[in-house]
Formats: structure tokens, C-alpha cells, sequence
């Protein structure tokens, strides 16, 4: 599970950040990609990357501004011409099938592929057996939501090479011993398989919130998260002008992430403003409050680990 960052802006592409867009990885888990909005020129960032746009089977756009959607229809367009027929499942706030469906009429473009609407609500959106998401208002003045990712619990893994020593043959036995049974070899010996089958790993959990000012319900959805990513419009101290704009300071996205007591924060959706050194201050602002904080950059890429 990894995280690869494609747009890290906020507002308005630059040449050194483009806008809001995010890809979940879960190549290795379900061999897809889901994508967390789809600002202006993402599919131009793509080409920058190993994803094949016909590997994204989800789409969940956070709000309605235009630096997170605009680049829905090229996008969209482009995984038909690049061969992609399987459905796309396409979530989001009201507004945004008549968005996407206006752009396509207008264009007069057909896809090979159905896409699937849901309009979100607050609650569980998706679940199945490797993952359920969770949504959840946040406050930008315009509908906003949060997405919490959460992975299944995993098994424990048989140790396969412990009961070859033994001499325990492999077969239908194997699925006995790790289902926890005590089973009994043909010369007698017993096997407990408690014994023999690894601890159980908690399933992963990333949340990714839209654009919002510092609110609690950021803390609720984001309760213990392996990763958070949070906006950073704005600096320490600029408090009194992040409330007017509907945005977060780097101080406050820290806090959410102590409170909420996230493994690590990442911190996007910086303004064009801010270059390289500055940027390195405000990431050094939110360590103040939470050490384990990054500022990204577009096209990093964050290894989502066990803990």
C-alpha cells in the first residue's frame, strides 16, 4: 500500500506543484489504484508515474472546487482511449455526476466503460472484504468531505518452513493446522496449530481530508490513522485568515494530528507561494507540535508499512 502524490497545490497549478490529486495504491492488495480528486492536469502528471489509468477503479473527490475536479473529464477520457473497459466507481458530493456528464455531453465524448455514481453522505460509502471507507463533513464552506480508509485485519500466516522441519507433509492437513485445530500425524506425534500460525496484523488505516478549517470532526475521522493528509494553506499565525478562507494552518493540522493520535502527517495543498525553503519552514512549524510530520511534494511516493 503506498501513497504517491500527484498534485500537492493548492488553488492553482505551478511549475513546481500542481493541483490537488492523490493515488492509494493498492496494487499488491487488490491490483487497483483509487484516486483522491483530480485537479487540473492530472492525467499529464500520470504520465510521470508508473500508474496506468486503467488500473484506477475508484475516484473520490472531496469537494467541488475547481482545483480538485477540473481534471476529471481529461482523465476519464483518456482511460477509454487507453483501452481501459472495466466500470469506474465515481464518489463524491452532490453536483458531481452533473459536472462530469455535462463536460462529456458537451464534448460529445463516449466512453468504453460505465461509470458508477455515488453521492456521499456521511457514514460507511464502501465495503467489502479487504476495505471499508468512511466520510465525513468537514467545514470549507462549500461541502467537503473526509475519506478513512480502513484496511481488514490480516490473518496470521502459517509457518510453513517450521512444519517442514517436522516432516509434516503438506496438503489438506495445512488448512487444518491454520484454522488453530490440533491435528494428528500419521506416526502419532500431535500438532497444535495455535502453535504454528503467526499474530494476527491490524489492517492499515489512511485518511484523507479535503480542504477544511481546523475542526474536531477532523479529529474523529482521522482516530487512529497509520497517515494523515491534511491541507497547509496557511502559517503559523495566520489563524484569523485560514478561518476567513475556510482553510487550516500548519500548526493546526499538527494538532489534529496529536489529538487524533496519527502514526504520521502529511501535509499537501501548500500555496505557490510558498518555494522550497519556505515550504521547509512549514513543515519545521507543524513539527514543533508533531514531530512525525512530512511536507510532500509532487510524485512522492509514501510506503504505508505495518506498524
Amino acid at each position: 500500500m503506498e501513497l504517491e502524490f500527484l498534485g500537492t497545490g493548492a488553488g492553482v497549478p505551478a511549475k513546481h506543484r500542481n493541483v490537488s490529486s492523490i493515488a492509494l495504491k493498492l496494487l499488491g492488495e487488490r491490483n487497483a489504484v483509487w484516486l483522491f480528486d483530480c485537479g487540473e492536469g492530472t492525467q499529464m502528471q500520470i504520465l510521470h508515474t508508473s500508474i496506468r489509468p486503467r488500473k484506477i477503479e475508484k475516484i473520490f473527490i472531496t469537494h467541488l472546487h475547481g482545483d480538485h475536479i477540473f481534471g476529471l473529464p481529461g482523465l476519464l477520457s483518456s482511460r477509454s482511449f487507453q483501452g481501459g473497459t472495466e466500470a469506474l466507481e465515481l464518489y463524491g458530493p452532490p453536483g458531481l455526476e452533473l459536472f462530469v456528464k455535462t463536460a462529456l455531453k458537451v464534448t460529445q465524448t463516449k466512453l468504453a466503460y460505465p461509470i458508477h455514481y455515488i453521492e456521499v453522505q456521511e457514514g460507511v460509502i464502501f465495503k467489502d472484504r479487504q476495505f471499508s471507507v468512511e466520510c465525513r463533513l468537514l467545514d470549507h464552506g462549500i461541502d467537503s468531505y473526509g475519506y478513512r480508509v480502513v484496511e481488514a485485519d490480516h490473518e496470521g500466516t502459517l509457518q510453513v518452513e517450521r512444519l517442514a522441519e517436522l516432516g509434516v507433509p503438506a496438503g489438506p492437513i495445512y488448512g487444518k493446522i491454520k484454522q488453530g485445530q490440533t491435528v494428528v500425524l500419521e506416526d502419532g506425534r500431535m500438532i497444535d496449530g495455535r502453535e504454528f500460525v503467526g499474530e494476527e496484523k491490524k489492517g492499515r488505516i489512511v485518511t484523507i481530508l479535503g480542504d477544511t478549517r481546523y475542526t474536531k470532526t477532523s479529529i474523529e475521522l482521522a482516530l487512529n490513522s497509520d497517515v494523515l493528509v491534511h491541507e497547509s494553506t496557511f502559517k503559523k499565525g495566520e489563524e484569523k485568515m485560514a478561518k476567513a478562507y475556510f482553510h487550516s494552518t500548519t500548526q493546526q493540522a499538527a494538532t489534529i494530528a496529536k489529538q487524533s493520535q496519527t502514526k504520521q502527517l502529511l501535509l499537501t495543498h501548500i500555496s505557490a507561494r510558498y518555494l522550497a525553503k519556505d515550504a521547509k519552514e512549514l513543515e519545521k512549524e507543524a513539527q514543533e507540535i508533531f514531530p512525525e510530520t512530512k511536507l510532500v511534494k509532487d510524485f512522492d511516493i509514501i510506503d504505508i508499512s505495518f506498524q
